[in-house]
């Protein structure tokens, strides 16, 4: 591959989606609220998405120099495979984190929420020490627990939040909701990878239940969103264009329940990733439409 192409690779376009959607439902919730800005919501989508990137460069470096990606099956790691230096590939993550902090002070400016400093601070912490450090959490099991607050609740109620100044009780359901399919992606990454996260001392959730166990937990989370759709449309009848995910949820389902091998696992988490894109945009436009319909 050429340089660029590499660099591409290591960024791990398939995850973006996981960084889309909560900016997407926040914005809903808050435009439900008559309170949507698009420059706020720009924004939070900067944010997200240079978080998400720099934590797939943290996560490349900080598990490339730990041997933990020597013999790992799926796509290409950077420092693992050697394609580019530790060095570099830890510069570029720190880039990302700067380009998020940096657009988040600006939200900041805007709002003159002061407080969500220290919000910014940690979401970039835990980008960092989910691999990184001497004692990373995601070595303990704790990956997918990270993984629902920032991705799922954190970054919902945050975009609603800078755009309407409070918790709104709807973007924390639906934060949680897609939380569920943020961990649902670290979840199937880890099912494909128990035996060499075994080998390498990665304790992850999947490791610790085993693969059948582990593949449970995935349906679960899996389907846990689609639960909540089914209280929504109670109340915001139009989210039912929500189930329209179900046409990504059922393969993805039937592919954890077969006990397919890691080829067939890195297709599940590209269907979960982008089921999690499909239930932010199609609650989220539901959500939009009842309200401009009352």
């Amino acid at each position: 591959m050429s340089s660029m192409k590499l660099w591409v690779e290591g960024a791990r376009l398939r995850t973006l989606p996981l960084a889309i959607a909560p900016v997407v439902l926040g914005s809903a919730t808050a435009a439900s609220l008559d309170s949507f800005d698009a420059l706020l919501s720009a924004l939070a989508l900067f944010v997200a998405l240079s978080l998400q990137v720099g934590v797939n460069y943290a996560n490349d470096y900080s598990d490339g120099i730990r041997g933990t990606d020597e013999n790992r099956v799926g796509p290409l790691r950077l420092t693992g495979s050697g394609s580019k230096k530790p060095q570099a590939v830890k510069s570029a993550a720190f880039i990302s984190f700067g380009l998020a902090g940096f657009a988040g002070l600006v939200i900041i400016l805007i709002t003159a929420q002061w407080l969500l400093v220290i919000l910014g601070l940690a979401s970039i912490l835990a980008a960092w020490f989910y691999t990184g450090g001497k004692n990373p959490y995601g070595y303990a099991g704790l990956g997918e627990i990270a993984v629902f607050v920032f991705f799922g609740l954190v970054a919902t109620i945050g975009t609603n939040f800078i755009q309407t100044g409070l918790i709104d009780p709807l973007a924390v359901l639906v934060g949680g909701a897609y939380g569920f399919y943020a961990s649902a992606v670290l979840m199937v990454n880890n099912i494909r990878d128990i035996k060499t996260d075994k080998q390498s001392g990665k304790i992850t959730i999947a490791v610790r239940l085993g693969d059948r166990g582990a593949r449970r937990l995935f349906v679960f989370m899996l389907w846990m969103p689609v639960v909540v759709n089914l209280m929504l449309v109670l109340f915001y009848p139009a989210t039912v264009i929500g189930f329209l995910n179900l046409l990504l949820v059922l393969p993805a389902t039937l592919i954890a329940l077969d006990g397919k091998g890691p080829k067939e696992l890195i297709t599940a988490l590209k269907l979960t990733s982008f089921a999690g894109l499909g239930f932010g945009v199609l609650v989220g436009a539901g959500i939009v439409l009842v309200s401009f319909s009352l």
